[in-house]
């Protein structure tokens, strides 16, 4: 996978830091960003899929014959890494947008 995650794959590992089943994942992506994302079921199995290849989530079968899936210490290490990299961007963009508000006035 690349070092910058997409926001869906983001948010993916985000909730995964407490093992979930599938329809969980997308409940709690939405209770997490009050609705302002939503990650419909296809694009989410694709991206399980995809993390499951890239070694960053395990998948479980439980009792209920649910498929629990939970992040791995790489999948932790790629997230670190890119809220890392989010935090530059949100602080270079609060930064630029306080010196363009003093250039202005």
């Amino acid at each position: 996978m690349d070092d910058a995650l997409s926001d869906s794959v983001y948010a993916i590992l985000l909730v995964l830091l407490k093992p979930q089943h599938g329809y969980a994942i997308m409940k709690e992506i939405s209770n997490i960003t009050n609705g302002h994302m939503e990650i419909g079921p296809a694009s989410m199995y694709t991206n399980l899929k995809k993390l499951q290849k890239a070694d960053y989530i395990t998948l479980q079968e439980n009792s209920d014959r649910k498929k629990v899936y939970q992040i791995t210490s790489s999948g932790r290490e790629a997230l670190e890494k890119d809220i890392a990299r989010r935090r530059l961007f949100y602080e270079a963009g609060i930064a630029l947008l306080a010196k363009n508000k003093e250039e202005l006035n």
